[in-house]
């Protein structure tokens, strides 16, 4: 059964504002069209209920209509959040923008200014404390139920909740003799991607699909019963941990997506590398990788003295310097790497220009001259 749909907005400039998404959201993906309809219909609602007078694009002003609107998203209870209130910001003005093109009304371009959009605030990474991760893991195993196993996968995959709600029946896939990974579909930046898992995960989605199949909804092809939409399963299980967090006493501030932080620095913990890290989150930037990442001073002395026992990025010195004659064929060779070696050191040092391709070559060069040498030498 799907919810019921809002009735349409009643406004003159509901036509000139549905024109300008359309054309601005042709290419794009249908939930972010979505939400440029939700911002112009929630501007235009503001609009006619506090300056009903204003029926036309030319009666449109940045004071008191455009500040008016900010002004209430950002005093409207329950608050909304700074990431939320840029992003209508955002869809807003470009929407003005497309509308100054179309309707040759350059003014509405400048309603909303570059200043007017805040900052995003850096927040600290928020993983779960080792106590806190190990308390709801053993009530999530005691429990066995279709939240728990839910939130259990999340938590050792560093899915998206939107992602966990959107897995498919056959999600998970065997790579090898006893090697699974899950299969995680187009999500918050449209990247699909392979988790690798090992058997716990393996067991967590056997469970998942027997609660499926006792589940009375017909089959639809998802991991996860869906009791009327998306947001309804997301709801669900953001419910069942804050009931699981204080049957527990711990803190009901806990919310599912610190599970991907937990998940996060946990695999870096482990040792997996940073780009690869980044790949099983699904993110695009290193910046977006870091904002989950609880690197503690023990893990930087860690990576500082494994850096200095075991360097894997410097060129191996030679042996010797200068040998010289005296050392035979050997000291040639090694007298050969030397000067390669020096030749290489400068090489780098140098911005791209001629000189630097010129060294490039001498150094090819005195390979080939080391290559010949040992030749004689095996003669």
């Amino acid at each position: 059964m799907n919810l019921p749909r809002r009735p349409p907005l009643q406004h003159c400039l509901v036509a000139a504002f549905d024109r300008a998404v359309a054309s601005l959201t042709a290419a794009l993906h249908p939930e972010t069209a979505r939400h440029y309809r939700g911002t112009a219909r929630n501007f235009l609602s503001y609009l006619g209920a506090d300056h009903a007078p204003v029926i036309a694009l030319e009666q449109l002003r940045r004071d008191p209509h455009v500040l008016g609107w900010m002004t209430r998203l950002r005093t409207q209870r329950p608050s909304l959040g700074t990431a939320s209130y840029i992003n209508r910001l955002i869809a807003l003005r470009c929407i003005f923008v497309e509308l100054a093109w179309n309707q040759q009304l350059p003014d509405l371009a400048h309603l909303i200014r570059r200043e007017d959009i805040p900052r995003l605030p850096q927040r600290l990474p928020r993983p779960l404390t080792a106590d806190q991760d190990e308390l709801l893991r053993q009530e999530f195993l005691r429990r066995n139920d279709l939240g728990s196993n839910a939130l259990l996968l999340i938590r050792h995959t560093g899915m998206r909740i939107g992602e966990c709600a959107d897995l498919s029946w056959d999600c998970l896939r065997a790579m090898g003799p006893d090697h699974w990974a899950i299969h995680v579909p187009l999500g918050k930046l449209q990247i699909e991607r392979m988790v690798p898992v090992h058997n716990f995960v393996r067991d967590l989605v056997y469970r998942l699909r027997f609660f499926r199949f006792l589940d009375p909804l017909p089959p639809d092809g998802r991991l996860l019963p869906r009791p009327r939409a998306k947001a309804t399963l997301i709801r669900y299980l953001r419910d069942y941990l804050h009931e699981v967090c204080y049957s527990l006493g711990l803190s009901t501030a806990i919310v599912p997506h610190q599970f991907r932080h937990t998940y996060a620095t946990e695999m870096l913990r482990a040792g997996v590398g940073f780009p690869v890290l980044m790949k099983l989150l699904g993110h695009t930037c290193p910046e977006m990788t870091m904002r989950y990442l609880d690197v503690a001073v023990p893990d930087l002395q860690r990576e500082f003295q494994l850096a200095r026992s075991r360097p894997r990025h410097l060129i191996p010195q030679p042996t010797a310097l200068w040998t010289g004659a005296r050392g035979g064929i050997e000291g040639v060779i090694n007298s050969l790497l030397a000067a390669q070696h020096s030749l290489e050191m400068y090489r780098r040092t140098l911005s791209a220009s001629a000189s630097r391709i010129h060294l490039d070559r001498l150094s090819n060069r005195l390979s080939k001259i080391v290559a010949e040498v040992r030749n004689l030498s095996t003669a």
